[in-house]
């Protein structure tokens, strides 16, 4: 082998590399979007869920009536919160002040944080959960909180969690 071919072998190994680690940086950051009305993100979601949206107080009622998990619930909401690693969660707040957090199922797909203080509709399911001491603390450090409110959080809480099969923006 010459100089020139062990050069070419050289340079094409390299570009290779580097756009494998451009691809790999691409896949862990929120997609690009400006989440306009009418997106969706996710499972197509239905226009008429929109109407049949419950806020999370009435949520809320229907998983102390012993049931610890609904299936197919649609919720209305703002979106005041996108995780800004890469869209994989965002916090909601509904139209009773309530706020509760969204995971995508199966982590199939992910939102831009241009979501952020827009109206969404969404479908999926709802359960009541307790949350441990480390997983408060990995989302609040996604969030970017403060250390000193990441080192508050000593005990696990119960709460709402949301698993959206897809996720509507609205008016």
């Amino acid at each position: 082998m010459n100089f020139k071919s062990i050069l070419v072998v050289f340079a094409l190994t390299t570009s290779t590399l580097a756009f494998a680690q451009e691809k790999e940086a691409k896949k862990f950051s929120p997609p690009a979007g400006n989440a306009i009305l009418g997106d969706n993100y996710g499972s197509a979601v239905a226009s008429n869920l929109e109407s049949k949206a419950i806020t999370v107080n009435k949520l809320n009622k229907k998983l102390k009536k012993g049931n610890k998990k609904l299936e197919n619930v649609a919720i209305k909401g703002k979106v005041i919160d996108v995780c800004e690693k890469k869209g994989c969660w965002l916090t909601i707040e509904t139209e009773d002040n309530s706020q509760f957090f969204v995971k995508m199922k199966d982590y199939a797909f992910f939102v831009p944080t241009a979501l952020k203080g827009k109206n969404v509709v969404m479908d999926g399911t709802a359960e009541k959960k307790s949350i441990s001491v480390d997983e408060q603390k990995h989302y609040a450090e996604d969030a970017k909180k403060p250390q000193a409110e990441i080192d508050a959080i000593t005990s696990p809480k119960e709460e709402i969690r949301f698993v959206a099969n897809g996720i509507k923006v609205v008016k």
